[in-house]
């Protein structure tokens, strides 16, 4: 997978978790980031990657928002997975 579908893949999936409270307030349980932070570090180049990875990770940690993200991007679970490793501090997943 290339780094430009990873990051729609990863921006699509932010839409996602941020269109759903639940979602969103797991996401920021989670990392223990605030709201606010998130989205200054999404404005900063130098830390979208890792935002984007660590929702990416978020997805991958919650099957239930994992299958409904790809049934609503119309996209395979298994492309999260390989999005992921595109993005910093990717764990080795296999895909």
């Amino acid at each position: 997978m290339d780094y430009d579908r990873a990051e729609i893949i990863a921006i699509n999936a932010l839409s996602f978790i941020a269109s759903d409270e639940k979602h969103l307030s797991g996401y920021l349980k989670l990392t223990g980031m605030r709201l606010e932070s998130v989205k200054s570090d999404l404005e900063n180049k130098n830390k979208i990657g890792t935002i984007l990875g660590s929702i990416l990770d978020y997805m991958l940690q919650n099957e239930k928002c994992l299958i409904e993200c790809a049934d609503a991007y119309e996209i395979k679970p298994e492309d999260v997975v390989k999005a992921r490793n595109c993005f910093p501090n990717a764990m080795p997943f296999l895909s």
